[in-house]
């Protein structure tokens, strides 16, 4: 099996794990990417997916001029390609971080690239929620924070599952595409080492590997969801 492998697939092989060019490198890399940027633009996506949902009309906290700042910054943010967006936030990583290339300089454009997808992904799963059980909270005299809290997050667990899901997967495809402008990960790893050298089997590889880590994502995300969605049952 060894043998079968390095016949044919030399260029991987050669690559070897560690180093800077190392698969396991590049596999770290994208996951530290993927993790931190998720954090980061999760929270962020979950907060301006709130606020869409309650400062619209008719929301619990209405507030017309909010939620127009709201929805036009996430209208603008998710319109920008993510390439472009690369560029364009460069000084500002630059002084965040102090370099504009490398995973930890990724974090700033990745976070900034996904938060808007994710917060029109939880403001779509907070609107499911039965309006009649926040109407229901609000007549028991329920505080804001016990509406948000217990009623919009509590009811909607298993839909935020299936979005984070989502939302998941797109960011692994973002962490490959910032690979492939020196951000490092596997994305780095099917551009510069396989398809600028000609490299097919590393290309191959390459690619196999970010399938496979959005499969183990999708597996886990639909078995997190089913299970939300019983205990809300």
């Amino acid at each position: 099996m060894i043998s079968f492998f390095t016949k044919n697939f030399p260029n991987v092989v050669a690559l070897g794990w560690g180093g800077d060019a190392g698969w396991g490198t590049a596999i770290f890399q994208t996951l530290f990417m993927t993790f931190w940027s998720a954090i980061l633009g999760g929270i962020l996506g979950l907060i301006f997916g709130l606020l869409l949902v309650l400062t619209k009309p008719k929301g619990i906290l209405a507030n017309k001029v909010v939620y127009w700042i709201v929805d036009k910054l996430v209208s603008i943010f998710r319109a920008v390609p993510f390439i472009i967006l690369l560029a364009f936030v460069a000084p500002v990583t630059q002084k965040i971080v102090g370099t504009q290339i490398g995973m930890k300089a990724a974090l700033v454009p990745l976070t900034l690239g996904v938060f808007p997808f994710f917060a029109r992904q939880v403001q779509v799963a907070l609107e499911s929620v039965d309006k009649g059980k926040i109407e229901a909270a609000e007549a028991l005299g329920a505080s804001t924070k016990d509406i948000i809290f217990d009623v919009y997050l509590r009811e909607s667990r298993s839909e935020l599952a299936r979005v984070s899901t989502v939302t998941l997967i797109s960011l692994i495809g973002l962490t490959a595409m910032a690979g492939a402008v020196g951000a490092g990960g596997l994305g780095n790893t099917a551009i510069s080492y396989g398809y600028n050298r000609f490299n097919n089997d590393v290309t191959l590889v390459a690619t196999l590997l970010v399938l496979l880590l959005v499969l183990i994502v999708q597996v886990v995300g639909d078995l997190v969801a089913k299970k939300l969605n019983h205990q809300e049952r």
